[in-house]
């Protein structure tokens, strides 16, 4: 389908004054929309906003029609300016584009185009086709800046992987013993907190299980305050089902999912199964769970748009060495652990001409610790 591209107009100052707003109104679903996108909408009308909102949470009432609300038989005539082309389908809400031309706007600004296979242009030619003036692509990568895991499931039936690691300064992630609390400070660890909290699962292996009995929950206390009670499903990926049944991950077992082999231990599945906890049996490879295929029903099973993968050098370095992972974001506390500390990752290269590349897109200070965010440069 042919849409105009930002090659194909002039978007002016107000233009991106108006967007600049509806992306940070976006951002306030940031931890509550899942497994919907964050979208952002605000209606003008000689200069003047006369309506605006975000999408809060799936299943509730989207952006458009509560600016719409917002700006009453004011809105015939004016311009919307909303930060994802607006749904033509009937889902738990009815069609947005549909409210949008009912109102009678002029036109409609779009950042980018929804990948959604119900929609992929279709919002953007209904609009069209009623008359109104459309125009997208403006701050196209903002907005997918602030949905990679509702882009990357839409467009690839996968979710967004982040990668987090802690380490010293010299690369460690433990000690030998296994111990590792705490290697960073409580600001770097409240920052980990808000990537659960927008994450739509968080998956761990058996072996961190077993050294660190983590729970993987967002109890952060300004989080709560905030009211974000989203918890993000929690992964386990554990092949002999040594998970004990008194592991603090299974304080709430209806939002774990524990990955296992075919011939895995039946009598300790149905013990799994009868506390309420979900368990994908697969068939392992060279005694690996396949990864991929556990990304795959994430996000076709599940609805998973980001995933957020926290765990020791093995897994961690399985993902990376299938190319698996969008972002890594890895914490270095201002420490050294020594030689017979853990490794980063396990990674088993030889040559250079093996070495994986990756590209700095943040870098920032929390407390002593430095937090840097990579994306890497191999083709996924």
């Amino acid at each position: 389908m042919s849409l105009l591209s930002p090659s194909d107009m002039t978007f002016t100052s107000e233009d991106r004054i108006y967007m600049s707003r509806a992306l940070q109104l976006a951002a306030r679903g940031l931890y509550t929309t899942d497994p919907n996108p964050r979208v952002g909408c605000v209606i003008v009308k000689e200069g003047q906003i006369i309506g605006e909102a975000w999408h809060q949470r799936a299943g509730e009432p989207h952006a458009e029609p509560l600016a719409l609300q917002q700006a009453g038989e004011q809105a015939k005539g004016a311009t919307a300016y909303v930060t994802l082309e607006p749904c033509s389908h009937f889902g738990r809400t009815p069609p947005c584009a549909d409210a949008l031309v009912k109102a009678g706007l002029a036109r409609v600004v779009v950042a980018m185009q929804d990948p959604n296979p119900l929609v992929a242009g279709r919002g953007l030619l209904r609009l069209q086709e009623a008359g109104i003036t459309v125009a997208c692509g403006l701050f196209a990568d903002q907005a997918l800046a602030l949905n990679p895991g509702f882009i990357k499931r839409m467009s690839h039936q996968r979710p967004f992987v982040r990668l987090k690691s802690a380490m010293s300064l010299d690369g460690r992630t433990a000690m030998q013993s296994g111990e590792s609390k705490w290697i960073t400070g409580p600001e770097a660890r409240a920052d980990v907190q808000r990537l659960r909290a927008r994450s739509s699962a968080v998956m761990t292996g058996i072996e961190s299980v077993l050294l660190d009995d983590p729970q993987l929950t967002v109890r952060d206390p300004s989080l709560l305050s905030e009211g974000i009670d989203h918890q993000p499903l929690r992964v386990v990926m554990d092949s002999h089902l040594r998970l004990p049944l008194s592991a603090k991950i299974l304080d709430n077992p209806s939002q774990v999912l524990v990955v296992t082999a075919d011939q895995a231990d039946a009598n300790k599945r149905h013990a799994l199964l009868d506390l309420g906890v979900s368990v994908l049996s697969l068939s392992d490879v060279k005694g690996q769970l396949p990864v991929t295929q556990v990304l795959d029903y994430l996000a076709q099973e599940c609805q998973c748009n980001e995933l957020l993968v926290e765990t020791g050098a093995t897994l961690a370095g399985s993902f990376i060495e299938q190319g698996l992972v969008d972002e890594w974001v890895v914490y270095m506390a201002p420490t050294l652990l020594g030689s017979e500390a853990r490794p980063l990752v396990e990674l088993p290269l030889t040559k250079m001409v093996e070495q994986r590349r990756l590209a700095l897109t943040d870098l920032r200070q929390l407390g002593a610790d430095i937090r840097m965010t990579y994306t890497p440069l191999t083709e996924h």
